[in-house]
């Protein structure tokens, strides 16, 4: 009994004393229980904060295309040298450098370098190496040490979207996109995709960017010549791209290339042998990008230019092929400013190959930086001037658009931009090829030497005595001659009132609608602001409203020298993208404007302007190779033109002011004497010396009395050029004096004569001036 009284005495001091206890742990569990609650609910909320974060920062991100990348590529323009194409000059985006290649051309060897020192796991995780990440951060707390743990999927995704917000929310956001991106990535792409991606992305020193660009700087190769040293050379610029600069940091880039052939070696990727050969081999470090792919030797690009800044300005030919090759980026790609077609040209990609012939180009060049080209003393008080030269087929070979050295890149460029009246030089193209076409004249017709009379608003009267003749030594002079002369002579001489009476023959209409529709002179004006081309005036000799450029009234001359057909000029044969696609290809295919025979008449028309005495491109003669021309002059003396044909060349010469004023001739060579000094050298070097002949046309001597074909009775011929179809009749011999030939010989050489054209009043005329002139109705002679 006494045993269960102590048992219950035991039993109720001991719920005594561990009550408080119980209480303490119960309300420390139900703290704890609470905590915990409190935390899971915490993280909850967080957890669905963080997920509505991610999903809506994902819902943000666009997934990446490998298809569009917008990183920029140098743009590359080529000259052909012999049967190689060389690099002429580059474009690139704010002075980048960067050049597309495919995996396919890349060795394995440079494929190794960046993916066993850059991501070695590449090529089994899914876009992102967590193993990775999870070491990087481990060796933060261990060891101190911070290293990059992006992929190669992350760093391409990187360089693409140009995403690289680094510090606060802004770094995790960005780091949150950046893997979302990386993973769709690799589910979109496979890793050979991703891979050659990020070789041609992956950023370099000196605004290089891809492998392709670094082998051409560093060692003047193709990628796909880079032996291991130099693969493992490029990848270690990646790491710490101006500290592992192989020129300027040789011992930190060789420190980080031994890591590299060790990652190498220790992945199987190459041998021992090869191992101890790279870490052996010396490199040749060149550190330009004046590389060329079809070449193994260097080239010098002094070789490249007459032009000492020729880095830095660019060449006129350089020029030109930009702003083609923009003009065609409008079209075809459909940009609105000039600005955004210039961009998308220099960060490209893109391979331009150009029909620059260099060693015509460099040395007009020499000829424009030399003085003595233009006078005889080496005269500073010189006008300015342009030279071009093409082939038939309408290819640019070579161009300089100004004297003297070229102070910027994209400057004026007189033979391309300045529209200038072409004078006379617009006579064969306007007047005489079309009054042969059409059978209104032959080579022998006769014309008299004598003014239009035409009704004019814009004199005080409401009358013109027009046109006046230039004398072969530039004079402008009211004095005609009253003589007749052969349709042929009148060219040779350049007489004024020839091209007059042949335009009053066709109609001005006529003759625009050939040079606008045909010859493609878009300068001219149909209408503007009151002001038309369809015009006496513009049509006869060229004093049009806006005037022409060199470039295109030199293209027109290509008709005289191969039979009768227009190419459009182009300095560029064809333009790749950066894929190798074609997406420009020049056509040579040329548009018939005139008949052969029509052309070929032309063509000897023009042989006698330069080999007859008193032809006004005499001075140009060549002593090999034979040489039509024309000459032009414009009113006041503001411009001086020659056009010169040889059989393999087509080239064109302006001089004068860029704001017009009258030239003085004192102080510069004539046209055809600066021509022969700029060109003639070229010229007679020709391998081709004479024009082809033309079996639809016949030489014939024709009576210099009449212009008919010479009979026997016929004591002064001489010998002219005659389409088959349209050879005179034979002259009788019989050369009597007409009333009109009687009259004129009467006449004083102070006095006038003129032909009344259609429309004029000759007695109001009389009438309201006062004028008693000898009035003639016919244009041209006729014999019976």
């Amino acid at each position: 009994m006494k045993k269960k009284s102590n048992m219950k005495k035991f039993k109720k001091g001991f719920k005594m004393a561990t009550t408080p206890l119980v209480v303490v742990l119960k309300m420390i569990g139900t703290v704890i229980l609470c905590a915990l609650m409190i935390a899971i609910i915490t993280v909850m909320i967080v957890a669905c904060a963080a997920t509505v974060f991610v999903v809506n920062l994902m819902e943000d991100t666009s997934e990446i295309s490998l298809d569009d990348i917008s990183s920029s590529y140098t743009t590359y323009i080529y000259a052909q040298s012999g049967d190689e194409w060389i690099v002429y000059d580059t474009l690139t985006s704010e002075g980048e450098k960067r050049i597309w290649a495919d995996l396919e051309e890349i060795p394995q060897y440079v494929r190794d370098a960046f993916v066993y020192s850059e991501d070695e796991r590449f090529y089994s995780h899914d876009g992102v190496d967590f193993y990775g990440i999870a070491t990087a951060v481990a060796e933060i707390f261990l060891k101190g040490n911070v290293r990059g743990a992006s992929s190669i999927t992350q760093q391409t995704v990187k360089q693409i979207t140009g995403d690289d917000d680094a510090d606060g929310i802004e770094g995790v956001q960005r780091k949150l996109r950046e893997i979302y991106r990386a993973v769709q990535l690799e589910k979109n792409y496979s890793k050979d995709d991703i891979l050659e991606a990020y070789l041609n992305l992956v950023p370099l020193n000196n605004n290089i960017y891809g492998v392709q660009a670094a082998a051409n700087y560093y060692f003047n190769k193709d990628v796909s010549q880079l032996t291991l040293a130099e693969s493992a050379c490029i990848a270690a610029i990646t790491k710490n791209p101006y500290y592992n600069d192989p020129i300027n940091f040789p011992e930190s880039n060789y420190e980080r290339r031994v890591y590299i052939l060790d990652q190498m070696l220790e992945n199987g990727a190459i041998s021992t042998e090869e191992y101890e050969g790279a870490l052996n081999e010396e490199l040749n470090l060149i550190g330009s990008m004046d590389y060329n792919s079809s070449s193994s030797e260097d080239v010098d690009t002094s070789a490249l230019s007459a032009y000492d800044n020729f880095d830095d300005v660019s060449s006129y030919y350089v020029d030109a092929v930009i702003y083609q090759a923009v003009d065609y980026f409008m079209s075809y790609y459909g940009y609105e400013t000039w600005n955004e077609a210039y961009q998308e040209l220099c960060s490209g990609g893109y391979k331009i190959y150009t029909c620059v012939d260099l060693d015509i180009q460099i040395e007009l060049e020499e000829k424009y930086l030399d003085l003595y080209t233009f006078s005889e003393d080496g005269n500073e008080d010189i006008p300015q001037s342009a030279f071009i030269c093409m082939d038939y087929s309408g290819r640019i070979l070579a161009v300089v658009g100004g004297i003297g050295e070229k102070e910027s890149p994209l400057g004026l460029n007189r033979a391309t931009m300045s529209t200038r009246q072409p004078g006379s030089s617009i006579k064969p193209l306007a007047s005489y090829s079309l009054a042969i076409e059409n059978d209104l004249v032959t080579w022998s017709t006769l014309l008299l030497d004598v003014p239009l009379l035409i009704e004019d608003s814009s004199s005080e009267n409401g009358y013109l005595v027009w046109p006046r003749n230039y004398s072969t030594s530039g004079a402008y002079t009211s004095s005609w001659s009253k003589e007749y002369n052969t349709v042929a002579s009148n060219l040779q001489r350049s007489l004024n009132t020839g091209a007059a009476q042949l335009v009053e023959l066709l109609s001005p209409s006529t003759s625009f609608e050939f040079l606008y529709y045909r010859l493609h002179l878009s300068t001219l004006v149909l209408y503007e602001d009151g002001l038309t081309d369809v015009a006496r005036s513009p049509m006869a000799v060229g004093a049009l409203t806006n005037g022409v450029t060199l470039q295109d009234i030199t293209t027109a001359y290509q008709i005289f020298g191969n039979g009768g057909k227009y190419y459009e000029s182009t300095f560029i044969t064809r333009i790749l993208d950066s894929t190798g696609e074609a997406i420009y290809t020049h056509s040579l295919i040329g548009e018939q404007v005139i008949d052969e025979s029509t052309a070929y008449v032309m063509n000897r028309m023009l042989e006698s302007v330069v080999s007859s005495s008193r032809g006004t491109a005499r001075n140009a003669k060549l002593d090999n190779v034979e040489l039509i021309a024309k000459t032009g002059t414009t009113q006041d003396w503001c411009d001086l033109w020659f056009i010169g044909c040889t059989p393999e060349y087509v080239t064109g010469l302006w001089i004068g002011h860029d704001t017009p004023e009258e030239i003085d001739t004192d102080n510069c060579y004539g046209s055809a004497a600066m021509w022969k000094n700029i060109f003639g050298d070229i010229a007679d070097a020709g391998e081709v010396t004479t024009f082809d002949t033309c079996s639809s046309v016949v030489t014939r001597e024709y009576c210099t009395e009449t212009g008919l074909i010479a009979g026997s009775n016929c004591t002064s011929t001489a010998t002219g050029y005659y389409k088959k179809t349209n050879i005179p009749a034979t002259c009788s011999g019989v050369h009597e004096v007409t009333e009109l030939d009687q009259t004129l010989s009467a006449l004083s050489s102070s006095s006038t004569a003129c032909i009344v054209t259609d429309g004029v009043d000759l007695n109001d005329y009389i009438e309201l001036t006062g004028n008693n002139y000898t009035y003639i109705t016919e244009i041209l002679r006729e014999f019976y």
